[in-house]
């Protein structure tokens, strides 16, 4: 690594192990084989649900707390660090180092990540929204190739369409700019929902679409009928929901952030765009088994995008046993050494899984170690019941979690 970059870094695991030991923090070792972790229990980092930018209530399956990537940033990186995410998702990690003047790279290999990823790096003004959303043109009575009664009332249908239309022809012309993606993405996030706040009647949660019939079974439990919603309107408080909170200095620091961001979209074990020992730091959490039916789940976001799900599907490596899901993340590993900078770390966070039955730490550690890194350590967030663990009835560290764990590895 250049000798500047070392300047990026963090080089020291042992002062960030004593800065963990000497804040209070649960301090045990774990044997796991031929390795002896240290490992680092307490809540690292805030359980408040708005302590981070508004800039990332973007909803997306199994994303995590904007407090994670940050919290790491800032303990093992310098401004100007390269910071990484294979598995981009939603973009957490890419826009909390935006936000921290970091350089990011994000990858998924969902082409949708990257329509909800970038945009957020140029936030618009919403009196110029304002006038793009009135200058497009919105046909009424126009329909979708497929039945979408059950979820959109016909005026709110044929104002998706008109807005689909239109953002498809601007990005197939090559002449879709920041304002026509922002737009994109933000309709992306609401259509469907169960809130006044989306273009649907009530459904699942935004990060998830459930099929034609299985909507109609819900309007007849509910006893419900699309009403009409707004796109333009809807688009707009959204916006002004995003933007709220977010100053001048910010914006100007996404701004240049995003002048070195990138977007990659393929397979993880691949980065064939990312040159050998340029990442500091890589935050992710990658996916685990065959939890989620990518077509299922995508297919209205697909649909809106001009993206076909199925064939997406198909791109996605989905490990249905545990067996398969370790050599998957074995390449991964692999392919993280080959891009991360001598002295650059990795903090891989894998969750509770299966009732905290299985610890996906104890599995990872080795994985990492063998693909050439070392493991400084595991660190397990622990934090009060939530919001969101109430909802989906979780009691605190007793059914399903309420905790992160993360393995932390660096490159020697």
């Amino acid at each position: 690594m250049p000798a500047a970059g070392s300047l990026m870094l963090v080089r020291s695991h042992r002062a960030l192990l004593q800065r963990l030991h000497a804040s209070g923090i649960q301090r045990d070792e774990v044997v796991i084989g031929p390795l002896a972790v240290p490992r680092f229990t307490g809540e690292f980092w805030t359980a408040r649900q708005r302590q981070a930018s508004r800039l990332h209530e973007i909803s997306y399956r199994a994303c995590f707390k904007p407090q994670l990537p940050r919290f790491f940033i800032e303990a093992l990186t310098q401004p100007g660090a390269t910071v990484y995410d294979p598995f981009s998702g939603r973009g957490t990690t890419a826009l909390e180092a935006g936000l921290l003047s970091r350089r990011p790279v994000a990858n998924d290999v969902n082409p949708l990540s990257a329509i909800l990823s970038r945009p957020r790096f140029s936030p618009p003004d919403p009196e110029a929204l304002k006038e793009r959303l009135r200058a497009i043109p919105f046909r009424g009575g126009v329909r979708a190739t497929q039945d979408l009664s059950m979820f959109f009332h016909r005026e709110t249908e044929a104002e998706l369409i008109s807005l689909r239309r239109y953002l498809l022809r601007r990005a197939n012309a090559g002449t879709e700019d920041d304002l026509d993606r922002w737009i994109r993405m933000i309709a992306t996030n609401r259509l469907t929902g169960h809130s006044k706040g989306f273009f649907s009647v009530y459904t699942l949660p935004p990060n998830q679409a459930v099929t034609p019939e299985r909507q109609k079974l819900i309007n007849r439990r509910l006893r419900q009928r699309p009403d009409y919603r707004d796109v333009r309107a809807i688009i707009l408080r959204k916006t002004v929901s995003m933007l709220r909170g977010l100053t001048e200095e910010q914006c100007r620091t996404l701004a240049a952030a995003e002048g070195t961001a990138r977007f990659l979209t393929g397979d993880a074990r691949k980065t064939h765009a990312i040159r050998r020992e340029t990442v500091h730091l890589t935050v992710t959490s990658p996916p685990f088994l065959n939890i989620v039916d990518y077509a299922s789940d995508n297919w209205l976001r697909c649909w809106f995008n001009g993206l076909d799900a199925a064939r997406i599907s198909r791109h996605i490596t989905i490990p249905h046993s545990l067996t398969e899901w370790t050599v998957v993340m074995s390449d991964v590993f692999r392919e993280l050494v080959r891009i991360t900078a001598t002295g650059g770390w990795v903090a891989f966070e894998v969750g509770e899984v299966r009732n905290r039955s299985l610890r996906l730490d104890e599995i990872v550690a080795p994985l990492g170690v063998g693909a050439g890194f070392a493991c400084r350590a595991i660190l397990i967030n622990r934090q009060k019941f939530t919001k969101t663990s109430n909802i989906w009835g979780v009691t605190n560290n007793t059914r399903g979690t309420n905790s992160n764990r993360i393995v932390l590895f660096q490159k020697d």
